[in-house]
């Protein structure tokens, strides 16, 4: 695999772990809260559904292998999930003690402590199948790729990815917040996943450029599409092209493979109210910015962002105008970026007659979303809606032997989400490679 080591010499290295990971006699004393549920909601909760009482029970047995396998026999990526997944909303949100107005069980440290356990001790639970002839071309590098990849040699397949970027593993390395995983860590969980072998992972390659999807989809028996999101959607106001506007998804990755100054930069401004949005304003407080203030267009209550999140941004000292949209940029003496231009809008989100005001700042991220590649998927007239892949339960498209997963299909979930839609489409492959599917 021809990959770009993760720079030791980057912006992200300056955080702490926000959550922090048990110790083995923590691990014990939280595992043996469980209730081990006969029902368990927090397996519903989770979309990968991993035997959340069955690994705990083994970490109070102190069987963390098994603990382990029992983990990743779920999510092959149950490494980078135990740190990166909104457990507050998910199993940990689903557990019983909730309802006893008890603290939950941490099952994300819990997971964390297992899976961490097992990379450190090198242990490796899964081998390829045997080799059935057959080939899969998986179009990104990313999670739902990765699971699928991984899925599939294990029923023997082989697996060729490819990445347009210098290194796999998407999201996981380039645009997760520092505080929760830092990029080599994300590195450390391809070269993993990639242990089963059989897996060629080809970086540098764009994919409508280097090759065609047609190419691809002749020379491989099948191939998953797992290609994410595009570039941070502009705002298309005046002045968005000043230095010092930049798209947040751009920014985090820059901070995360790179350094990125935010020397002068005394006040920044972030604009929108999800969790990229958090995920940034966090991202700027923890790289020394003093006044960071997050420009949403609807109030608290309304923000897509996770409400934890945004209450760690708070406390880390940042601040947010609701109820205000950016109407354009002007530029200090420098020609550089200098104060964002507002409209204030009423509950119905209509702007205000009269009612605008100005933020200074000499940075300004813009974190209203992605834009959607379906056009990418048009020269394999694939059925596509709102910019997202149409699929089956299984991630199968409109044309037999092209599946789908991930952000690419889900609109921009969760990394879990990703991991579960292409473990769920490895199986349809297999099947449609085996003759038992269309």
């Amino acid at each position: 695999m021809a990959t770009t080591p993760i720079d030791p010499d980057r912006s992200e290295t300056v955080f702490e772990d926000y959550k922090g990971s048990y110790s083995r006699d923590q691990a014990l004393a939280e595992a043996s809260r469980c209730l081990y549920c006969f029902d368990p909601p927090c397996v519903k909760a989770c979309p990968t559904e991993i035997d959340i009482p069955q690994f705990i029970r083994k970490i109070a047995t102190e069987n963390v292998r098994g603990s382990a396998r029992t983990i990743f026999a779920s999510n092959i990526l149950g490494m980078s999930c135990a740190r990166v997944c909104p457990v507050e909303k998910l199993c940990a949100g689903a557990c019983v003690f909730n309802d006893l107005h008890q603290a939950p069980i941490q099952i994300g440290k819990l997971q964390r402590y297992a899976t961490d356990t097992a990379y450190d001790a090198g242990w490796r639970f899964f081998d390829a199948g045997p080799d059935t002839g057959r080939s899969v071309a998986l179009v990104g590098g990313g999670p739902a790729s990765l699971a699928c990849a991984h899925e599939l040699r294990r029923h023997g397949h082989r697996c060729t990815v490819f990445e347009q970027r210098a290194v796999a593993g998407g999201l996981n390395v380039t645009g997760v917040a520092p505080y929760k995983m830092k990029a080599d860590r994300g590195a450390d969980e391809v070269a993993w996943v990639l242990g089963i072998g059989g897996i060629e992972v080809r970086t540098g390659v764009t994919v409508g450029v280097d090759v065609t999807l047609a190419e691809l989809a002749t020379d491989h028996d099948a191939v998953f599409l797992g290609i994410g999101l595009g570039a941070d959607s502009a705002l298309g106001v005046p002045g968005e092209s000043l230095p010092g506007v930049q798209g947040a998804v751009a920014f985090l990755e820059a901070m995360k493979l790179s350094k990125v100054s935010v020397a002068g930069v005394r006040r920044a401004v972030v604009v929108g109210g999800g969790n990229t949005a958090v995920d940034a304003v966090r991202a700027l407080r923890g790289l020394g910015v003093a006044d960071v203030t997050m420009l949403y267009r609807g109030d608290e209550a309304a923000m897509s962002g996770y409400a934890h999140e945004w209450a760690a941004a708070k406390v880390a000292g940042a601040r947010a105008e609701w109820r205000g949209v950016a109407t354009g940029f002007d530029a200090g003496a420098d020609g550089r970026v200098a104060a964002v231009r507002c409209q204030r809008l009423d509950a119905q989100r209509k702007p205000v007659d009269g009612d605008v005001f100005t933020l200074a700042a000499e940075l300004v991220l813009v974190a209203i979303g992605q834009a959607k590649l379906d056009a990418l998927v048009a020269p394999l007239g694939l059925d596509t809606k709102g910019g997202r892949i149409v699929t089956d339960a299984d991630g199968a498209t409109s044309r037999p032997g092209v599946f789908a997963g991930g952000d690419a299909r889900n609109g921009g979930k969760e990394v879990v989400n990703a991991a579960a839609e292409g473990k769920r489409a490895a199986t349809a492959i297999d099947a449609f490679l085996r003759g038992s599917a269309r």
